[in-house]
């Protein structure tokens, strides 16, 4: 009978302390989420606030009585941002687009195809990630300018087609899948390409919908190739757009129409995160696991 209070006591006492860790757990993961998320409100906190009430507030207040929308007016009427915004679009869906296109069936050849010289090319491929993005972008900017390719969409799409660390990705989440099915498929005469959109792409989509939305938000945030390519209002992104309204649209002062600019902005890429948040994780987790 002691012997059954004594496990119940000690049953007891572990529920508590696990409880208590959860709660403690819970407790700094909530604390740390507010950090996380506090500059977020603050950029919209700002931007409905106007100019004049911001600029009275001599200490910073973290609410407002009187918000205004005139911001975001101002945010479109100050500087072509609409034309940025599709801008931004085509570059970033034709980028992404080909972009898939050209490391899917890199990927396949590494993965599951049998040449010569492989091991030591795809060795010599991974050595490209070691080369600084510096080098690279001089690298790209005389190309494109020899091309007299400056000022076009094309300038601004073709270096950013080719990602050697998603090839790599794909490479490794493509080499989960047996083999067998592979095997499996060529003695039922399926050609590669075949097997390639009908078995692996399905099977890793988790994978490529990450891949493809960790390139959407790097086209979308890309800020220095574009600078340095473009020079023409016609083919600016939003990123550059950021850079004019600082210039040539609102001035440096006028912080709280500067962040309704930058909501404007940032709305499309978290309404993205939110709609594929699934998707992300699965690719992540699928990525991080092996056999």
């Amino acid at each position: 009978m002691q012997k059954e209070l004594d496990y119940a006591k000690i049953e007891r006492s572990a529920r508590i302390r696990k409880k208590t860790a959860d709660i403690i757990v819970h407790a700094l993961l909530s604390i740390w989420g507010l950090i996380v998320l506090f500059p977020f409100y603050w950029m919209l906190l700002t931007s409905v606030k106007s100019y004049g009430s911001y600029n009275a507030e001599y200490i910073p207040k973290f609410f407002t009585l009187s918000p205004t929308f005139q911001n975001y007016i101002d945010a479109f009427s100050a500087v072509p941002l609409a034309r940025y915004f599709l801008n931004t679009f085509i570059f970033t869906v034709v980028t992404t687009a080909v972009m898939m296109i050209v490391i899917i069936p890199a990927a396949f050849a590494f993965a599951r195809l049998e040449f010569k010289g492989k091991n030591i090319l795809f060795t010599a491929f991974l050595s490209l990630m070691m080369i600084p993005t510096e080098l690279v972008i001089i690298t790209n900017f005389t190309t494109i300018t020899n091309l007299e390719m400056r000022n076009s969409f094309a300038g601004l799409i073709l270096p950013s087609v080719i990602s050697v660390f998603y090839i790599y990705l794909l490479k490794e989440n493509f080499e989960q899948v047996p083999n067998e099915l592979y095997l499996a498929a060529k003695v039922d005469g399926t050609t590669d390409l075949k097997y390639l959109l009908k078995v692996l792409v399905p099977i890793c989509r988790p994978t490529l919908v990450t891949i493809a939305i960790l390139k959407i938000i790097e086209c979308w945030n890309s800020y220095v190739w574009p600078r340095l390519i473009t020079d023409d209002q016609a083919y600016y992104l939003v990123s550059n757009g950021i850079q004019e309204i600082r210039e040539n649209g609102f001035g440096r002062e006028n912080i709280p129409a500067m962040m309704a600019a930058v909501v404007v902005i940032s709305v499309p890429l978290i309404v993205l995160f939110l709609v594929f948040r699934k998707e992300i994780m699965a690719g992540v987790a699928r990525g991080g696991t092996k056999g």
